[in-house]
């Protein structure tokens, strides 16, 4: 059986110092982007300090988790499709919804989390035949 090796990719490292409007100014459209998930509004699925990677050309549907950017600042959240049209979710019920108008706010899709310092504790949220 022929072992399956993935090519490494490089994902620029941005300040969080940066102003919103600039936060992914370091990055080209297409390229995939790392972030650290802050704070507990999307466990338990995403727990605090875990590493997420952004596809900003990923296709957001229905469950997808996406990086918005949303009442002026960027937001990790749920996708959700509702009768009167889409959300941003929580996972933790403490955090409220937030309806939004159509999906221009959605700025990159989660393909993958991991835990810093732990090789092998990768989840993937694509199909990778097609990744």
């Amino acid at each position: 059986m022929e072992e399956f090796k993935r090519k490494p990719v490089n994902i620029p490292v941005v300040s969080a110092d940066q102003p919103a409007d600039s936060a992914f100014g370091a990055c080209s459209e297409a390229e995939p982007f790392a972030l650290m998930v802050l704070g507990d509004s999307m466990e338990p699925e995403f727990l605090d300090r875990e590493i997420i990677v952004i596809e900003p050309e990923g296709l957001a549907k229905d469950g997808s988790y996406v990086i918005a950017f949303h009442n002026e600042e960027y937001t990790f959240r749920q996708l959700i499709k509702r009768d009167a049209g889409w959300a941003l979710h929580a996972l933790n019920q403490a955090y409220p919804d937030h309806p939004i108008a159509d999906l221009s706010c959605i700025k990159g899709v989660v393909i993958l989390k991991k835990q810093p310092g732990r090789r092998k504790s990768v989840k993937y949220y694509v199909d990778q035949e097609k990744h």
